[in-house]
């Protein structure tokens, strides 16, 4: 079984056919999926869909694009919905320096008060990271000195620095479709120099199709081709490839019933 640890289910894209998304996952072998808020204020479509099926969980957080339209959102916010069963994780949250939608000060703030809200309740944090490594890592470095949280880098496509920092802080490394493009050597070395028991798969649907895929709406179904890859960067099947990216996931997502 394999897992598409971040998807955007309720974007429209995906929704307008959510039951073909579905089905089309389950049968190339994706057993779970995990669809991610980007803004309290839809976060109930988001929940919907998890509430819908029972093999999709959810979040709640605040994208970084969105930190100046929700510069309120406060942990107490997060840790108040993340109380329903299928809220698994707070997120995704950090920083993105090269849109720069929302000023850094506050991206920075909500990006905080995510990390209280990830130490709070215990659930794992999902980071954006975008041309912002210093800040992320300088960020994250601070607030586990004040207690720690689990977490992980979603959509990896950062510096091997950061990556090695995080891996250290005690996080996971999630890798999308952009592992299969023809210029991303970087991050495929990156991948091979990871250690195995740290690594997630992803769509980051309907962004970031993987080769074949590349120009279309990506879909949780397409992450087989991006696990694929990675277990060829790992010299492991397939198969063992799923079965450690899912027992990853377990361990991680600790909210999460095991199958």
């Amino acid at each position: 079984m394999l897992v598409d640890s971040h998807c955007h289910l309720d974007f429209p894209q995906l929704i307008a056919d959510i039951d073909g998304v579905v089905a089309r996952a389950e049968v190339a072998g994706v057993g779970m999926m995990l669809t991610i808020s980007t803004a309290l204020s839809r976060f109930d479509k988001v929940l919907a869909i998890a509430e819908r099926y029972d093999n999709i969980y959810c979040t709640v957080g605040v994208h970084p694009h969105e930190a100046e339209a929700e510069p309120d959102t406060v942990a107490r916010q997060l840790i108040e919905r993340a109380k329903h069963p299928k809220v698994v994780g707070i997120g995704e949250t950090g920083l993105d320096y090269f849109y720069e939608h929302s000023p850094r000060d506050i991206q920075q703030h909500v990006f905080r008060e995510h990390i209280k809200a990830a130490r709070d309740t215990g659930l794992p944090l999902i980071v954006h990271t975008r041309d912002a490594d210093d800040d992320t890592a300088r960020i994250l470095a601070e607030e586990m000195g004040q207690g720690a949280f689990p977490g992980l880098i979603h959509c990896f496509s950062s510096s091997r620095e950061l990556a090695e920092k995080s891996v250290k802080l005690g996080l996971y490394i999630s890798i999308s479709g952009i592992a299969t493009f023809k210029k991303a050597e970087d991050l495929r070395d990156t991948i091979r120099a990871l250690p195995i028991d740290r690594l997630l798969v992803e769509t980051d649907s309907p962004y970031l199709a993987p080769i074949p895929f590349r120009g279309k709406d990506n879909e949780p179904s397409f992450v087989v081709h991006t696990a694929n890859t990675v277990a060829g960067l790992k010299d492991l099947s397939p198969e063992q490839l799923a079965a450690r990216t899912t027992e990853n996931f377990l361990r991680l997502f600790t909210k999460v019933p095991r199958p």
